[in-house]
């Protein structure tokens, strides 16, 4: 945030002249989450390799695609919830549906590029099973049709399917916001709503090659993201999470027993009773009741526990904060990245060393690359500095 320098007066004008505002200390905890968020992605974007078997999906019901969109609730809530007030909101719509435009456009550009890779691997190396990877042989099969049912986002390829979802609640977001106005109970009845009827019903976008649908729900999602933009704008207003001994406990019971479940395969136990499976399965893409209380308990945990805040309070130019500060370039590259790591593993016979050794040379390059854009944004600044 900047504080707000005083008005010009007679006694201080110039001074108000020649110092600009002071931008207050930026808190890097979120940074430093959105980028270990990022980073799991990445290792769970290439299978096969032993990195894989330590991160957070091997532990708990949710990974690191519920902690990104809960994330991206908070974020949204810092950017805009003390924004969207009467005689802004049209404008703030419109910037709002520009950056949902954005992620529209960064995900058919990774989709492209994607297949590219693929396409460009099965004629270097001479494998055409490369085509049947990640639902690449429609596209193949059905030129016309695949191109313009992946454009209209009625195809998507594996491993690329964050941004489609993401822009699509992005979509959603003036409406949120206009809710929230009204009141934040409504907001989370309405959001809470919407995400139990499609996951009672299975409302989700279809998919045209297939009879499939989208792998991430955004009328299920939506959900998450709510949460965490009520959870900033709350705070943002003044209030705090409080934190509680008891709701410390079930927090951490829940995220316990998660652990045994998930590490001891648990999955024969079925405690659903006839309810829905949106209540008590485990599925990802309707983002079950499951999934959803473990991500929420991980956060309040990492929230309310003293220590973490600590340990995620670090400088600016640290690497997890300069990756998380460029989330979204850096994501993209990502997920480019992670394809050219699939189709090297997979012409290389899927040895999970290689793969390692694949994957830690691609972390590397993600903190190469943000202190790349982090340089490039100082030159930018430094060319804005008037002479």
């Amino acid at each position: 945030m900047l504080q707000i320098p005083k008005l010009a007066t007679p006694a201080n004008s110039g001074a108000a002249q020649l110092i600009p505002a002071v931008p207050a200390p930026r808190d890097t905890r979120l940074d430093v989450y959105r980028a270990l968020c990022l980073l799991t992605i990445f290792v769970n974007h290439v299978p096969g390799q032993y990195l894989e078997y330590l991160t957070s999906k091997n532990f708990g019901f949710s990974d690191s695609a519920e902690a990104f969109v809960l994330i991206s609730g908070l974020s949204a809530g810092l950017a805009y919830g003390r924004k969207f007030v009467d005689g802004r909101r049209l404008a703030m719509t419109l910037k709002i549906w520009r950056r949902a435009f954005t992620l529209y456009v960064a995900h058919i550009m990774t989709s492209i590029i994607t297949l590219a890779i693929f396409a460009g691997g099965a004629l270097y190396f001479g494998r055409q099973d490369l085509i049947s990877e990640i639902n690449i042989r429609p596209l193949v099969e059905h030129t016309e049709q695949g191109f313009v049912a992946m454009v209209l986002l009625g195809h998507q390829l594996g491993y690329n399917n964050i941004l489609s979802m993401y822009a699509a609640v992005f979509l959603l977001l003036p409406g949120m916001l206009w809710l929230l106005g009204k009141g934040t109970a409504l907001l989370l009845a309405v959001s809470a709503a919407v995400w139990l009827v499609a996951g009672i019903w299975m409302i989700v976008p279809s998919n045209f090659m297939d009879e499939g649908y989208w792998f991430l729900n955004p009328w299920s999602w939506q959900f998450l993201f709510v949460i965490g933009l009520v959870c900033m704008t709350h705070v943002r207003r003044g209030g705090s999470i409080p934190r509680h001994p008891l709701l410390v406990a079930i927090a951490a019971t829940y995220v316990t027993v998660s652990f045994f479940w998930v590490t001891l395969s648990w999955w024969n136990i079925d405690l659903s009773y006839g309810l829905p499976a949106v209540l008590t399965g485990f599925d990802k893409t309707f983002l079950s009741l499951t999934r959803l209380f473990h991500v929420l308990s991980l956060a309040y945990l990492l929230t309310v526990i003293p220590a973490f805040s600590r340990l995620t309070r670090l400088r600016l130019d640290h690497p997890l904060v300069v990756v998380g500060r460029h989330s979204l370039a850096v994501f993209i590259f990502g997920t480019i990245l992670a394809m050219a790591c699939q189709v090297l593993l997979f012409v290389t016979g899927k040895h999970p060393v290689w793969g390692s050794l694949l994957v830690v040379i691609g972390i590397g390059l993600h903190f190469a690359y943000a202190y790349y854009l982090d340089w490039l944004s100082g030159l930018s600044r430094q060319g804005a500095v008037p002479a």
